[in-house]
């Protein structure tokens, strides 16, 4: 490809180690990445021999980090902070940014008696406030500011959920991108915080109706993903006299899976006991949970076990239990349950499989129920009567996303929607008429400083390799002439069962103000479609995923929306596992590849942190079967050394607890002497965050670096960065 050049002030070095640069700050192409010494180590799998030249920057043999990895990693973020730091444009870029990203946010509030809990954050502030108001429209009052415990900002909010009654509030934390939350108690009404403290990557807390114990979920050992318990704590109490209500399994196949959750009724009489047998299937048992709490042993009664489908439990206070699963039915259907006889052969149906929606939600309110449903990717909501009868469709304000907030006792409710061209907005509703979206009570609606009508969206459809129809949607500014030299940005993400729904992004406006043209294709293995469009898309069905992307590039150039020379491609996490399959199937297609927090050695994967979690999505290379698969498309093991690649953007969090940063280390390692073998002077740059993790919980300054980094690489290399000495 090109060779790239990097203008003067990019090369004012300041901090780069000398061996990466020794020439004064002057016009020249840009310099070489800091060296990456190999060190072969081969293993043989299945009778094939495989060799890793980067092993040693995976770290020591439980994957820590090493001196020698950091003083490795140190360099790389030296280098890469000289690039993207000093492009033309920078400041003008990141200013705009901080702009939109500092307009704010505000949660759905969740309701307890008359009093309404949600976040908020303000302006320039790094996380988000919890606030408590009594009444919809009452003063809000700071229950917990968590940059007020620490201004650097590292330290986020992860969840919380008041008691029945609202009176004590339990609320998880972690810092710098962790997520091992600790569990700590508030009294609502005075703010002050109670002596109870959990700690163990602590959630999903089930407050008892006296408001005086809850069940929680927790590790039992923090370093071991694998050891999910689940217990019950009194409040006032250490949480060593916790007692253990069912925990992960020790030894077998299951030892490895998501494992157990727990689910419970509100009244604190019946649970039900879920275990993941995969990603896309569990185990299911009813309990009695007033008789384990008055000190009887645990019998757990058989709902449903062996099912190769996902069944989840859901307690109503106007229906009883109810079973939400795709067994038989891949778009889901809703089940009534018999506590006496919870059986499968006993269930009732209630809410019946639909082949043109998939069922995603139930929620309840003091008159009926309604559905969420997925209707090509977008939101649909559908009410229902408490004896299972369809009321109709509940109108939203437009096709986008949504979720709608109830509770049993009122009739009040509480409807988030967004889509690519809507702001995010929520409206209070009064549920117990059938009213028009003309009369929803607008609550909240993100204040952006940006003109959503200078937009447009399209849903396309376009064909995969193998013939399947796969959705897409296209958004860019009105009246774009599809002359093919629009700049393009196309993100993927095809896993897991999750769902790519429109969402409204204000950094994104910057794009489409230029002339960009941003695309998402629903991917198989994604949720979009039903639990048979999941496994489309995973284990040995992988390559769909894969197929399915590349066919939406393909489509974007013959349709004139853009040209090789101005795609680039960006996506995270499985999203980032696709991304380093296409620098490896296709890298004559895109220009630019932006690869986050990515899986990309697929043949050791499943060693490190969580991932045995993922085995059931992707594979386990100890499988001959598996590893045939993952041998043939893990981008780690694809890469031609005689290929000409595009340029690469990889990022990784040194505390991420999902994927390791080995990932993304190799791989920057192994593309950047491919380029260098070849000389092929598109960059490959690297940026792994001290004071990250996978993702979440970043403060506002961190944030911004961060979208501005993939965005400045974006426009870098598609051309849009102007000439050196131009106006910032």
């Amino acid at each position: 490809m090109k060779r790239t050049t990097l203008y003067p002030a990019a090369l004012a070095l300041g901090l780069l180690p000398s061996l990466i640069m020794t020439q004064p700050a002057t016009a020249q192409e840009l310099p070489p990445p800091p060296a990456s010494e190999q060190r072969p180590v081969t293993d043989t799998l299945h009778g094939q021999p495989i060799t890793d030249p980067y092993r040693w920057l995976e770290g020591d043999d439980q994957g820590n980090t090493t001196d020698e990895v950091a003083s490795w990693t140190a360099a790389q973020n030296a280098y890469t902070r000289s690039v993207l730091d000093n492009l033309p444009g920078r400041a003008a870029v990141e200013a705009r940014l901080r702009e939109l990203m500092s307009v704010g946010y505000v949660g759905r509030p969740a309701m307890r008696e008359d009093l309404y809990f949600n976040t908020q954050r303000e302006g320039d502030q790094n996380q988000a406030v919890l606030y408590v108001r009594r009444g919809h429209d009452g003063e809000p009052r700071v229950l917990l500011d968590v940059n007020t415990l620490d201004p650097s900002g590292l330290t986020a909010l992860s969840w919380w959920v008041p008691s029945q009654d609202g009176k004590l509030l339990a609320f998880g934390m972690y810092q710098a991108g962790d997520e091992n939350s600790t569990l700590y108690l508030m009294d609502v009404a005075t703010g002050t915080w109670l002596a109870d403290e959990i700690p163990g990557k602590v959630g999903r807390v089930q407050w008892l109706p006296d408001g005086k114990s809850f069940f929680y979920d927790r590790l039992e050992d923090v370093s071991n993903p694998y050891s999910t318990q689940i217990k019950h704590h009194v409040v006032g109490t250490h949480h060593s006299q916790d007692r253990v209500l069912f925990e992960q399994y020790k030894e077998g196949p299951l030892a490895t899976t998501w494992g157990p959750y727990f689910v419970m009724d509100r009244d604190g009489r019946w649970g039900a006991i879920g275990y993941h047998t995969s990603t896309s299937s569990n185990d299911l048992w009813l309990v009695d949970v007033a008789d384990w709490l008055d000190g009887g042993e645990l019998q757990r009664v058989t709902m449903i076990e062996g099912a190769d489908a996902n069944t989840y439990p859901q307690f109503l206070e106007s229906v009883g239990l109810l079973v939400h699963t795709n067994v038989d039915a891949p778009n889901g259907a809703v089940f009534r349950v018999d506590t006496d006889n919870p059986a499968r052969e006993h269930w009732r149906p209630f809410i019946p499989h639909r082949d043109d929606m998939v069922l995603e939600g139930l929620s309840e309110t003091a008159d009926d129920l309604y559905a969420e449903y997925s209707y090509r990717a977008c939101t649909r909501i559908e009410r229902f009567s408490f004896g299972g009868r369809s009321l109709g469709e509940f109108e939203l304000p437009g096709i986008g996303s949504a979720s709608l907030s109830t509770r049993f006792d009122r009739s009040e409710g509480f409807l988030s929607f967004t889509s690519y061209n809507t702001p995010t907005s929520i409206y209070r509703i009064d549920l117990s008429a059938f009213p028009d979206p003309e009369d929803y009570e607008l609550w909240y609606r993100l204040d952006v400083p940006v003109d959503p009508s200078l937009v447009e969206v399209k849903q396309v459809t376009y064909t995969s390799a193998d013939g399947t129809e796969v959705s897409m949607f296209i958004v860019h500014k009105k009246g774009l002439e599809l002359d093919g030299t629009n700049p393009t940005l196309l993100s993927g993400y095809g896993g897991f069962g999750v769902s790519m729904t429109p969402y409204f992004s204000a950094t994104l406006f910057p794009w489409y103000e230029q002339g960009g043209v941003f695309a998402v294709p629903n991917l198989r293995g994604g949720g979009e479609y039903g639990d048979a469009w999941h496994k489309a898309g995973m284990l040995g069905q992988k390559q769909n995923v894969y197929d399915d992307f590349i066919a939406a590039a393909e489509y974007l150039i013959a349709e004139g929306y853009t040209s090789t020379e101005k795609l680039a491609i960006s996506g995270g996490s499985n999203g980032g596992l696709l991304m380093g399959a296409m620098l490896a199937q296709r890298p004559d297609l895109f220009r630019a590849v932006v690869c986050a927090v990515p899986l990309l050695d697929m043949l050791r994967y499943q060693d490190f942190l969580m991932a045995r979690y993922w085995v059931p999505e992707y594979g386990d290379p100890a499988d001959a079967e598996h590893f045939a698969w993952l041998r043939a498309y893990s981008p780690y093991h694809n890469i031609d050394p005689a290929a000409d690649y595009p340029a690469v953007f990889f990022t990784a969090g040194e505390n991420d607890t999902r994927v390791h940063p080995l990932h993304a280390r190799k791989m920057a390692a192994l593309m950047q002497y491919t380029a260098q073998h070849n000389g092929d002077d598109d960059p490959v740059l690297l940026w792994v965050d001290q004071d990250g993790g996978h993702g979440g919980g970043k403060p506002l300054d961190l944030r911004v670096r961060d979208v501005a980094d993939g965005r400045m690489f974006v426009m870098w290399q598609l051309g849009m960065l102007g000439e050196p000495g131009e106006s910032d």
